[in-house]
Parts: structure tokens; sequence; C-alpha cells
């Protein structure tokens, strides 16, 4: 899933007890509503509800993040927008 530090692996053994949302900034309905143990919990036993979940969040994460795309373009300011985001976003585990 996506995450503002990077790509979240949801499936790995870490979250089997980590019972904070994906984001503990995101105000989709899936973190305000589910943790990272049960959504890894969800897809570690094919639930379908587990890939809508994350699905929700990615969704919800890609809209915010073009709104703030959209704000750096307008603000001329998008170059150092891009700096900033991908000098945080990177694979995480």
């Amino acid at each position: 899933v996506f995450h503002p530090e990077g790509k979240l692996v949801i499936r790995n053994a870490e979250y089997a007890r980590d019972f904070s949302p994906i984001d503990k900034n995101c105000t989709c309905y899936t973190c305000q509503n589910y943790s990272r143990a049960y959504i890894r919990h969800l897809i570690k036993c094919n639930e379908v509800l587990g890939i809508r979940l994350t699905t929700v969040h990615n969704l919800h994460f890609l809209v915010d993040l073009m709104k703030q795309v959209r704000n750096a373009i307008m603000e001329n300011n998008f170059s150092q927008f891009r700096k900033e985001f991908f000098a945080r976003y990177k694979l995480i585990s």
C-alpha cells in the first residue's frame, strides 16, 4: 500500500501485531477504521475485503497526492515539492 514514506508491504510479518492504521495522518475510511494487523490478516487469508480496503486507501492517497501536486504547480513550487516528495518516498517494509 502507499504511504507518505514509501511503499508499505502489509503482508510482512512485522505487521501481524501492529494495531495502528496504515497511515496515522490519513483520513480515508480504511485508516479511520482498520489496523495494519487486521488488513494483513485479511490479505493472508485471501479475503477480498483486504484488497478492497487497501484499494480504498491507495485511491485516497493518490487523489490527495494529486491535490498537493496541483497546489504546488499553482504556487509555482513544483520542483521543490517533487524533490521533497522523492527524498522521503522509499521502499519501506
